[in-house]
């Protein structure tokens, strides 16, 4: 029942897009047939689950791989017909700026400018000149000695020289472009292509928009399609399908929620750490899978961050708070694991992960080289809990880990970052099918970078770049088996 309506709320709310989409022509009917491409292997899961057909690993690659090429299809076709539609907006500015001029007759094309014949979207008016004065105004010898204007979609760029303490100087602008116009424009820091800072000042209409009712919805959705995989995977841990014996929840029920728990603690470390700079949050949009309960999430900002301090913040307060719950249910697990213990792994299980095997070695000892070794649920929990953390801390895109490397290192060294993920994970794929997975979300979902802060120049402290650091060795540690070859040269008995 859960499955069917699942696949009537996604379908729902694929035909609101199509409703959305079609005064928007062909290009907008092509973005959505994209939106499709992205929830048709889920919409197709879950409607043969529905019908009592359940879809492996290797079938949902299949369709992972056959919506990735029409979702690339669709992709070079809206790219084809950008340029026409680029030209008719342009169009519609000259009409709109005629418009603004008064109802004169075009010099263009010879008609008079008729608001009727305007789109109601999607029309780019650059700065008025009245205000474009009071802009130049902010800038000084003191501050920042502008040499050069240009126009930029609807704002402005100005190059120029930086003059004193650059923090100092980013206040004091944005200080005096507030006291002369108000909250209608933000102002950016940045570093330009030839690596020189540079100043753009922009609408405070681009802000980031709340997400709309569907967005919404489907955040929900995927919430509650997160705890229905958590119960799967707690089934599948204990040997039998949950959702062919929903008589045996009771079983489920303790290991599911604790995966519901590390999911939920992760995100609201987020979410205090973001309400710490009064920052707004997105609903989190969960990744369920039925291996390990779920990927994590994707929460967007809906604020534009101060400075690349609050971007680290608040990035690494998920996997801060996840991991930690997790690693002390690992130990804590371990440390009261013994014969009685409802869990029979394997010792292959504990050379999965080098510091799961070298928790495991130094707490249970020489009970780890038994073929068999019996555990507590806490200690499958926290291994879950450890590998969830750890694949959202890879430095890619809009993961924690990739928001992290571009606060510590800047937006360049974290596209290259991006790029080496994703040639990791295809190579991994070849040996386990899951990372070619989570390689495609990445690509399709948050491979691009966060927008850039207010104050893009200022660098965290070293604290912050430890702590960094600290949490990719952790990812690392975490991701990477401890073979045998390795745990002997760590001293541990083999």
């Amino acid at each position: 029942m859960t499955a069917l309506i699942t696949v009537l709320i996604g379908l729902g709310i694929l035909g609101w897009g199509y409703w959305r989409a079609r005064p928007n022509g062909k290009l907008g009917l092509l973005s959505w047939l994209q939106s499709v491409m992205l929830l048709l292997p889920w919409l197709i899961f879950f409607g043969l689950f529905a019908a009592g057909v359940y879809l492996d690993l290797a079938g949902m690659l299949v369709l992972f791989v056959a919506t990735t090429a029409g979702y690339v299809v669709i992709g070079n076709q809206i790219r084809s017909i950008a340029p026409e539609e680029l030209a008719r907006r342009a169009e519609a500015i000259i009409k709109a700026r005629a418009e603004v001029d008064g109802p004169e007759t075009n010099p263009t094309t010879g008609i008079e400018p008729n608001s009727s014949d305007l789109p109601e979207a999607n029309l780019i008016v650059p700065i008025p000149s009245e205000d474009l004065e009071l802009i130049r105004g902010i800038f000084g010898l003191d501050t920042f000695f502008a040499t050069e204007t240009i126009p930029f979609q609807d704002g402005v760029v100005f190059n120029g020289n930086l003059r004193g303490d650059l923090d100092k100087t980013f206040e004091t602008l944005t200080k005096r472009l507030e006291e002369k116009i108000g909250d209608r424009y933000r102002l950016f820091l940045i570093e330009n292509q030839e690596t020189r800072p540079t100043v753009v000042v922009l609408p405070s209409s681009n802000d980031p928009k709340p997400l709309t009712t569907g967005q919404s919805i489907l955040a929900v959705v995927l919430f509650f399609v997160t705890i229905t995989t958590c119960l799967e995977t707690a089934g599948i841990l204990q040997g039998f399908d949950f959702y062919s014996a929903p008589d045996r929840y009771r079983e489920v029920l303790p290991i599911g929620l604790g995966l519901v728990g590390i999911l939920a603690t992760h995100e609201l470390g987020h979410w205090f750490m973001a309400r710490r700079y009064d920052v707004k949050l997105s609903l989190p949009f969960f990744f369920p899978t039925w291996q390990i309960g779920a990927f994590g999430a994707l929460t967007n900002f809906q604020s534009i961050l101060k400075n690349r301090n609050v971007l680290f913040d608040v990035a690494i307060a998920g996997p801060a708070a996840g991991g930690f719950l997790s690693l002390a249910m690992l130990i804590g697990g371990l440390l009261i694991s013994n014969e009685s213990s409802q869990f029979k792994v394997p010792t292959e299980f504990f050379e999965a992960s080098i510091l799961v095997g070298t928790l495991a070695r130094v707490i249970l000892g020489t009970a780890v080289q038994n073929a068999i070794v019996t555990v507590s649920p806490l200690v499958i929990l926290g291994w879950l809990g450890l590998v969830i953390t750890a694949i959202n801390l890879m430095p890619a895109g809009r993961l924690d880990g990739g928001r992290i490397v571009q606060a510590i290192y800047g937006r360049k060294v974290a596209n290259r970052a991006t790029t080496a993920t994703l040639i990791v994970l295809a190579i991994v794929s070849l040996v386990n099918p899951l990372s070619l997975y989570w390689a495609i979300v990445i690509i399709f979902l948050q491979r691009n970078l966060e927008r850039p802060s207010l104050n893009e120049l200022t660098e965290p402290d070293d604290t912050r770049a430890a702590l960094g650091l600290l949490s990719l060795f952790l990812m690392v540690a975490v991701l990477l088996p401890l073979t045998p070859s390795l745990a002997g040269k760590l001293g541990f008995p083999v």
